[in-house]
């Protein structure tokens, strides 16, 4: 085997622009697979954190139909009191209104709440104060605007006692959230929210700027008391709205983050599958030209196939010597393709660093490209490698000749 393996290491040495010419399917092949596959994973695992990050440790529940017995502030506050399995509870509704301030327009998504949903959500206040139970209690017109609200329709953030006007209402603000820095968490919430702009005022006074948004709340978010867990809220809750609503699943629904981590994880799973066999293709293609040029080289050869039959070389020994060749060609095209797709990937990282993705050379798929590129060498060398033991030694040796 050793002796086959130095053979076929000086065939592959002696023809070297050949066998480079040869691997490059294999290489480009490898090289997709790998940094598609890693990218795929690197993006995931950036989006599943992100996702992590938007109230992972709340529940949303959206009733549909009270059965004329609607959920209210108070009823919000007694459960929040009385049931130990459920900590924080917060209404909110929201509207799409218009933002104006001085001769500046901007499309805002106002959130109408308590000020238990800063905690809630995990919101971080950069200047100024959240909401007040005493702006609830009072209809007060104050806001709090998220950083980019700021940004867009004042021009700066240090914006604390400035009036704006939501549908020609004057609000003043009080407060301005802290910038989010993960650029894939901002995504997320442009896609899950209407606007970029968003603004949180008490529940009481959007129902003045909305006709949409009634007394009754029909909205509101949970989470778990210190040291509970997220699920034992969710399945109280479930228990209360269900005794409530008549035994009406449909009255309401409940949704929380790992819905949508789910939804996510199976997209990109599929995703990676096909990318992955796109990229099969490119290393079936890279065999294919691998065959090719076994059958050249066993053409070129056969003289040497003659002579080394007629001194005793077994069937086995010719076929070891050409499968082996094509398999060694077959996994250094591979090793380059990783060390390419190593490089690849270390670029990659460092362009998108700002946007906080990592993205690391999987060794999944790099175990699976080793195996992958070793089969193909199996199965595109058999065919020359037993043509060139099937050849009888005086016509081996008449060849050409």
């Amino acid at each position: 085997m050793i002796l086959a393996l130095k053979m076929a290491l000086r065939s592959i040495y002696s023809n070297k622009l050949r066998s480079i010419l040869t691997m490059l399917g294999i290489i480009i092949g490898v090289i997709a697979l790998v940094v598609l596959v890693s990218l795929v994973n690197g993006a995931t695992s950036s989006v599943t954190n992100a996702v992590q990050s938007l109230a992972s440790d709340m529940v949303t529940v959206s009733i549909s139909d009270d059965k004329g017995n609607a959920v209210t502030f108070d009823q919000l506050n007694k459960w929040q009191e009385e049931e130990e399995k459920i900590g924080l509870l917060a209404p909110y509704a929201t509207a799409t209104v218009t933002g104006k301030y001085g001769s500046e327009n901007q499309s805002f998504t106002v959130y109408g709440t308590t000020p238990n949903y800063y905690n809630i959500e995990g919101l971080k206040i950069s200047l100024g104060r959240f909401l007040k139970q005493s702006d609830i209690d009072n209809h007060t017109r104050v806001c709090v605007l998220n950083n980019k609200a700021a940004t867009k329709l004042i021009g700066y953030t240090d914006c604390i006692g400035e009036e704006i006007s939501f549908n020609g209402m004057k609000f003043t603000v009080v407060g301005v959230l802290s910038e989010d820095e993960s650029i894939i968490t901002s995504i997320i919430s442009s896609m899950l929210f209407s606007s970029s702009c968003t603004a949180y005022v008490p529940y009481t006074s959007l129902m003045r700027i909305s006709n949409t948004v009634k007394e009754d709340v029909t909205t509101f978010v949970a989470s778990a008391p210190e040291g509970g867990l997220m699920e034992d809220t969710q399945k109280r809750m479930e228990e209360i709205l269900m005794e409530r609503f008549e035994e009406d699943e449909d009255a309401f629904n409940m949704f929380t983050m790992d819905i949508m981590e789910d939804a996510m994880s199976s997209i990109t799973s599929v995703l990676s599958i096909l990318l992955g066999g796109i990229a099969a293709i490119s290393l079936i293609v890279g065999g294919i030209g691998i065959m090719n040029i076994m059958l050249v080289t066993v053409t070129e050869r056969t003289r040497e196939i003659g002579i080394r039959k007629a001194i005793g070389a077994t069937r086995g020994t010719i076929l070891r010597q050409f499968l082996l060749e094509a398999v060694v060609l077959c996994m250094m095209g591979c090793a380059i393709g990783i060390f390419f797709s190593w490089s690849l990937l270390r670029i990659a990282a460092v362009i998108v660093s700002s946007i906080e993705m990592d993205f690391k050379l999987d060794k999944t798929v790099v175990i699976i490209s080793v195996i992958f590129c070793f089969f193909i060498g199996v199965v595109f060398g058999i065919y020359p490698a037993n043509k060139a033991a099937k050849m009888k030694p005086i016509d081996a040796l008449h060849y050409g000749g």
